[in-house]
């Protein structure tokens, strides 16, 4: 079976427009460079982590099972505030297929992580993308305090849903 990856997909997509498209040069040079210099920085580093061990030993350490619904969606929301969600899921996800979990765990994290862009600005990635932009073109900012008046109120109640969700389920 031939591996087709995502990624083909996105240069199937890209090849016509910068192979023959007339505004190829300016479409290259439009590109949000560092954002992508920064999402690529951010999974060298995530590897580099992984590969030290320093992650897996501290989850050791703490006895901490990585397959419970609880921790995960505990880890990766507590987690995702101090190294943001996509750089979390890609320390966590190796430890969730290492130890044999299901769809649901790997669901569950994606449920965690993805919830915890809603409690701090810090919390996703895109948050900090998005931030960035309305400032440079509006001139106006969301505080952090602004962000989480309605962030964490709003994080624990999806918490609590998915909570119930994979109890019930």
């Amino acid at each position: 079976m031939y591996d087709f990856r995502l990624t083909y997909i996105a240069l199937i997509g890209a090849l016509p427009i910068l192979v023959f498209g007339n505004k190829r040069y300016k479409i290259i040079k439009n590109i949000d460079w560092h954002t992508l210099i920064f999402f690529s920085a951010m999974f060298i580093l995530m590897q580099a982590v992984w590969n030290s061990g320093f992650f897996q030993g501290v989850m050791t350490g703490l006895n901490i099972n990585v397959n419970s619904i609880s921790m995960i969606l505990s880890v990766s929301v507590l987690l995702s505030q101090l190294i943001s969600n996509v750089p979390l899921v890609a320390l966590y996800l190796p430890m969730l297929i290492h130890a044999g979990s299901s769809t649901k765990e790997m669901i569950a994290l994606a449920a965690g992580s993805t919830i915890a862009g809603n409690i701090f600005i810090l919390g996703a990635a895109s948050n900090v993308i998005i931030i960035q932009n309305a400032e440079k073109r509006a001139h106006e900012t969301i505080t952090f305090l602004e962000f989480a008046k309605v962030g964490i109120p709003l994080a624990i109640i999806n918490i609590i849903v998915y909570y119930l969700f994979f109890v019930i389920v």
